[in-house]
């Protein structure tokens, strides 16, 4: 029991520490969003509360835009699981994992998987196998994350209307998925993977419905599994 806890323990640790470099870009992209929501037509509180409801900045920002626009509740709906329809691919990698987690780990968790919170784990699910290790790892790592989302929320709700247009803070949202993506480029496919994914996700961004990142993002998986294939 005792050797579980310590498990347990230093899971977590591990989970949270992986995360800290990705602060660098989560701290002005909760920001932006807090200055956003406090001058939405929805109101800084309504809004600032999708980073519980929701919890996917991108799926945030793109919620109170519409909503400001006048936009009817089910293309609002729509967009918002469109943007977030590449967490089923994030699933579908981590559902070996997922499957050894005891059920209310596998009910629960789920909300804290993000972009950041995948990329973390996926690399550290490959290199350990203990289920205990990796079901903290990922609790850690998610709630590091979304204890900071929260809290740069309310800050840039509460100072939104004091942080100069100067500081140009939309830099961090492309930061963020720089600094996700370094550590998966390990050999030939993965960059193949990605520089095809990042171009098309260029080339696609007119793309209706916000699809042109989907369509990206699939891209960049058909050439990684080409390149795996070709290349020695």
């Amino acid at each position: 029991m005792s050797q579980d806890r310590s498990t347990r323990k230093r899971a977590f640790v591990d989970g949270v520490r992986a995360f800290l470099p990705l602060v660098i870009a989560v701290i002005p992209f909760g920001l932006v969003f807090g200055i956003v929501a406090a001058g939405s037509d929805m109101g800084s509180w309504l809004g600032g509360a999708t980073s519980f409801i929701i919890f996917a900045g991108a799926a945030q920002l793109a919620t109170l835009q519409l909503v400001d626009a006048g936009a009817a509740g089910a293309v609002v709906i729509a967009t918002a699981l469109v943007i977030n329809a590449r967490h089923l691919m994030y699933s579908a990698a981590l559902a070996p994992a997922f499957r050894e987690f005891p059920k209310s780990a596998r009910i629960v968790l789920p909300y804290l998987l993000t972009d950041q919170a995948f990329a973390i784990s996926v690399v550290r699910f490959g290199e350990i196998e203990d289920p205990v290790y990796r079901r903290w790892f990922f609790t850690g790592a998610g709630l590091g994350l979304w204890v900071t989302w929260q809290i740069f929320t309310v800050v840039g709700i509460v100072v939104g209307a004091q942080v100069p247009a100067s500081w140009s803070l939309d830099f961090a949202i492309p930061l963020m998925f720089v600094i996700l993506l370094v550590p998966t480029l390990k050999g030939r496919p993965e960059l193949i993977a990605a520089i095809v994914g990042a171009a098309v996700a260029v080339a696609a961004a007119s793309a209706p419905y916000g699809l042109g990142l989907m369509i990206g993002a699939m891209s960049g998986v058909v050439a990684g599994v080409v390149a795996q294939r070709v290349m020695p």
